[in-house]
């Protein structure tokens, strides 16, 4: 496993586009994380090609590669953000240069889509990556970036005490304000009732993490990553239960459930019937019937605000008796 160094003020972080070309189609949105970078003590480079704007992708698949190996091999750059998910990130894997991002470790960063990057460098490099905030959701939220999203951002990225109690947030939302268009006012928050149970137990492992339809799309290809003894960090934006029932039984069929130590779930929206211990529960219940590692629920990470930094690769440990739901990061996520 390799480490990135750690990310400190002034240090320079490049932003770039996988997939979605939201930076073009919402570039207040875009400029205000670019601010934010700034203002949060950071130097920023944008990718050449990030604001391009080529039907539903940021760019073709050379110029969308061309930004992101140009971050790896510069060596003024110990970050690289996306700005957003989307669709299509998967489309860059078979060309990514996986010698040049051993060779050059930094932190890899972003969510949604963006997980079959981070899955495929991770599971061919060694490297540890990040799920967490991306440009234009978080860093380019109204008000600057959600209190306990900088907080986890930070935790995780430039600090390397151990071992890190992963604590739940006060209040959260899924409020939708449609980007340069709605979204001059801060969003409603509600109170955050904290992780919910759906199995006890204990558990220890690996973390890997990500959006769940996105991980699956890798399934039979070789960057499908290697669940064996791994606690799994799961989120998706697909509400509806039987979407959301029908990804658990492919991993289920995939035996991925004969190798994990534990699962964590991410939050649902709130209007989701998923939201709603009972009727997550009856899913999951049925869906890894025979198998009793543990499982947490609504923990902060997914499509909704604010969300935790999460490293692939780290050591975690998960506890669950009672009402009590505990995650703990047991080693550092970057080097000193």
């Amino acid at each position: 496993m390799i480490k990135p160094e750690k990310l400190e003020h002034g240090d320079t972080i490049g932003v770039i586009s996988t997939s979605l070309p939201a930076a073009a189609t919402c570039p207040r949105r875009f400029q205000r994380g670019i601010d934010e970078l700034k203002k949060l003590g950071f130097n920023v480079k944008q990718g050449k090609h990030c604001q391009k704007n080529t039907g539903h992708l940021a760019g073709t698949v050379e110029e969308r590669l061309q930004d992101f190996h140009e971050f790896i091999a510069d060596r003024e750059v110990k970050a690289v953000i996306n700005t957003v998910g989307g669709y299509n990130s998967n489309q860059l894997l078979e060309q990514l240069d996986y010698e040049l991002i051993r060779k050059h470790p930094k932190i890899i960063m972003g969510y949604s889509d963006f997980t079959a990057m981070l899955l495929a460098i991770h599971h061919e490099t060694g490297l540890v990556t990040y799920a967490g905030p991306s440009l234009l959701p978080q860093f380019g939220e109204y008000g600057g970036m959600m209190d306990y999203t900088l907080h986890a951002f930070q935790s995780i990225l430039m600090h390397t005490d151990t071992p890190k109690v992963l604590s739940s947030s006060n209040y959260w939302t899924s409020e939708f304000l449609a980007w340069d268009q709605d979204d001059h006012r801060e969003r409603t928050l509600i109170e955050n009732n904290g992780p919910f149970m759906l199995k006890k137990g204990q558990a220890e492992g690996k973390i890997l993490s990500g959006h769940l339809g996105t991980i699956l799309s890798l399934a039979g290809t070789a960057f499908f990553p290697d669940f064996t003894e791994k606690i799994v960090f799961i989120e998706d934006d697909h509400d509806h239960p039987g979407t959301f029932d029908r990804y658990l039984y492919h991993l289920r069929h995939l035996g991925t459930f004969d190798k994990i130590n534990g699962m964590v779930i991410g939050r649902f929206h709130a209007d989701a019937a998923l939201s709603y211990p009972a009727q997550l529960q009856s899913v999951v219940e049925r869906a890894t019937k025979g198998y009793h590692f543990p499982i947490a629920s609504n923990v902060d990470f997914g499509h909704t605000d604010p969300m935790m930094t999460i490293p692939n690769g780290v050591h975690a440990r998960i506890r669950m008796t009672g009402n009590d739901v505990q995650l703990v990061l047991e080693e550092q996520a970057v080097e000193k």
